[in-house]
């Protein structure tokens, strides 16, 4: 048929025809017969979990024109491209192989037990950021040779957000609804839904990006749950609150509170330097009385004692009596007297009493 239509339309000689013709079924039979072919059609970019596991599809056919040694090749695609590529694992004459940084390496291996009957597909195990990469299996049987590329991207799912409120939640006055999520790889996504009470308010706002709900108008039919769930390409996790609704204070009665606190205040702050002026007052009076006892029971200074000379003098001449300085009453200088034996007694200067030190000196 093919042949019949092209010779009307270009009307060739027909050793032309049989040669064009002959060209077409042997191009029909090699696709027929084409060499090896990865056949995995899964996606080419996979986002997963820190901590999961994933595998990375590699399937493939041979053909009956390959008749060389089977050779399986998973490798880390280098983001320079002037840069190797990293080879991790590979399968080599019915023998496996581990290859590049033991640290990566740890966890990797063939999902099959046998990667020669087809299935060249990865696994890893135990996810971690360091995993993020893209990956390219080849499949040589020689003369054919074919690979595949997957982009793998591993993210951190977020933690369980903290909800509060900022405002007095007072009727009347704005009020803002918070999210946050400590950890979890960007981006996060945050969205807030009222579980109790009624709808979301028509006049609220929120933030996907930080996670604010912001009511402008608060009023008692806003009191109830609300529900704020972050997540990602990897989880997702939620939080909830109870907004309430309280009435504003009365400003007289503030006013009157705040007044009464004052003075309050200033009573116990009169009764404190009271106290204090007391104590002081005390000690000063206590300190004054003792300092006067002290000087009442002080003893009076001990006599000093007769001098050697003083009493040597004393024993050797006994009759000598004491007179008053300067003469005798009658105003005459007395003169020496001598005594039975007709010797003059030696004259001594009188000696005056001290009444200083007690004695005579």
């Amino acid at each position: 048929m093919f042949c019949s239509r092209l010779r009307s339309a270009l009307r060739l000689p027909r050793l032309s025809l049989f040669l064009l013709c002959t060209a077409s079924l042997l191009s029909t039979e090699f696709k027929c017969t084409r060499a090896v072919q990865v056949t995995s059609t899964g996606p080419q970019t996979i986002q997963k979990a820190k901590g999961e596991s994933v595998t990375l599809g590699c399937s493939y056919t041979l053909s009956a024109l390959d008749t060389g040694e089977l050779d399986i090749e998973w490798s880390l695609v280098s983001p320079d491209t002037t840069q190797k590529d990293h080879m991790l694992i590979s399968y080599s004459s019915g023998n496996k192989y581990d290859h590049g940084n033991h640290a990566l390496v740890n966890g990797l291996s063939f999902a099959a037990p046998d990667p020669s009957l087809g299935d060249a597909s990865l696994s890893i195990a135990l996810l971690s950021p360091a995993h993020s990469a893209t990956y390219q299996c080849k499949v040589k049987k020689s003369p054919g040779v074919d690979m595949r590329k997957v982009s793998l991207l591993v993210m951190v799912k977020p933690s369980v957000p903290k909800c509060w409120v900022e405002g007095g939640e007072l009727v009347g006055e704005p009020v803002s609804l918070h999210c946050k999520s400590a950890q979890g790889s960007t981006p996060l996504k945050y969205t807030w839904r009222r579980e109790s009470g009624g709808l979301m308010p028509a006049a609220a706002t929120q933030n996907v990006v930080t996670g604010e709900l912001k009511i402008s108008n608060h009023s008692q039919s806003f009191a109830g749950i609300y529900l704020c769930e972050v997540n990602n390409a990897v989880g997702a996790e939620h939080c909830r609150i109870n907004l309430k609704a309280n009435k504003p204070p009365n400003r007289a009665a503030v006013i009157v509170g705040t007044v009464v606190g004052s003075l309050l205040l200033i009573f116990i702050l009169l009764v404190f330097v009271g106290v204090l002026y007391w104590k002081w007052s005390s000690r000063r009076r206590y300190e004054k009385e003792f300092s006067n006892e002290i000087r009442e029971d002080v003893p009076p200074p001990e006599s000093r004692p007769v001098s050697r000379r003083t009493s040597r003098s004393t024993s050797q001449h006994p009759q000598v009596t004491y007179s008053q300085v300067g003469g005798t009453d009658d105003g005459r200088i007395p003169t020496p007297s001598t005594d039975s034996h007709g010797h003059t007694p030696v004259k001594h200067t009188p000696v005056r009493y001290d009444s200083k030190y007690g004695h005579a000196v």
